[in-house]
């Protein structure tokens, strides 16, 4: 089943902060479509729940140098 998140995440300044986490999240399996606000400092991404977890995609971000709230 499709699935949509708005996730806070600190620590993006920048078009390359966005640009990471779109290709970081992005190419996770399950994930078909990833949109970063850096005025609104959110992650909305929409995915297929049995393909991919909530806890993955955070932690995929988390990796990338961000913070997940």
């Amino acid at each position: 089943m499709m699935q949509k998140n708005v996730l806070k995440v600190e620590g993006m300044s920048c078009h390359h902060c966005v640009n990471s986490i779109q290709k970081a999240v992005g190419s996770l399996a399950g994930v078909s479509k990833v949109d970063v606000s850096l005025t609104d400092k959110t992650v909305s991404v929409v995915y297929e729940d049995g393909e991919v977890s909530l806890d993955n995609i955070k932690k995929t971000i988390d990796d990338q140098g961000y913070d997940v709230k």
